[in-house]
């Protein structure tokens, strides 16, 4: 036993999914972004998003299920201590968006600039209020799964996720207002800001959201790895956290 112990200890772990998310993200956020607003070419830049969304998301529920099955291969599975390496990666993508934002803002001599139209405080105070509870409800959720109440895991768990799809519909909706009142993301610098980070960051709301499906539905069967649930929810704390930063320099700044 021990010494199969230590050949699991020693064995490297190797997958191929990180490297699918990097090249799908590449065409769906820089090639995209670029094709767009540098080239001015509407085409090339859905053509990028429509090679990078379903080459990310195929290649995100490849790496959730790899990361599900790691419990079984590795013990105690490599989900929480893979999470903090691809939180920081995330990190240096959001500070490369607020830096070409501060450096914007601050060169301005008029902001937000002409055509911005007045936009409601209220709207993301309550969206704060949302993503804060969903990190509550996560905790709370973790809290049930460790006391091995399943039926309150499942229930603490929906009510996040619920959560977290209504900030996406005050995102949307948001968006929506906006738009039609003629703030698109060629109206200014400011719009291509606003909606570049709250963009970005709904995405991660968004793919929060996907990877709390895939720890539902097994557990609706009665199945539950621990350490993919922890890592999971590392990863929602982290939408938070950014969310503050998102509000605090977008709409209050």
């Amino acid at each position: 036993m021990a010494d199969y112990a230590a050949e699991h200890d020693t064995q490297w772990h190797t997958s191929y999914w990180p490297l699918m998310v990097s090249v799908g993200t590449l065409f769906l956020v820089p090639l995209s972004f670029t094709f767009y607003f540098v080239y001015s070419s509407a085409l090339w830049a859905v053509i990028s998003l429509g090679i990078g969304a379903p080459l990310t998301l195929g290649a995100l529920a490849g790496w959730v299920r790899e990361g599900l099955a790691d419990e079984h291969h590795y013990g105690m599975g490599l989900s929480v201590w893979a999470m903090p390496f691809f939180i920081l990666a995330e990190a240096l993508l959001f500070i490369g968006f607020f830096a070409g934002y501060w450096v914007t803002r601050l060169q301005a001599p008029l902001w937000p600039p002409a055509g911005t139209p007045e936009m409601s405080l209220l709207v993301p105070i309550i969206m704060t209020v949302i993503l804060v509870s969903s990190s509550v409800t996560i905790h709370v959720a973790e809290g049930k799964l460790e006391e091995g109440d399943r039926a309150g895991f499942n229930s603490w768990l929906i009510a996040t996720m619920v959560l977290g799809a209504v900030f996406l519909g005050f995102t949307a909706m948001e968006w929506s207002v906006l738009i039609g009142e003629g703030f698109t993301t060629s109206t200014n610098i400011f719009a291509s800001s606003f909606y570049s980070i709250t963009g970005f960051h709904a995405s991660h709301v968004l793919v929060g959201l996907a990877i709390f499906v895939a720890v539902l539905l097994p557990a609706l069967g009665g199945t539950v790895n621990k350490h993919f649930v922890a890592a999971a929810s590392m990863y929602w704390h982290f939408v938070d956290v950014v969310w503050f930063f998102v509000v605090s320099q977008i709409y209050f700044w």
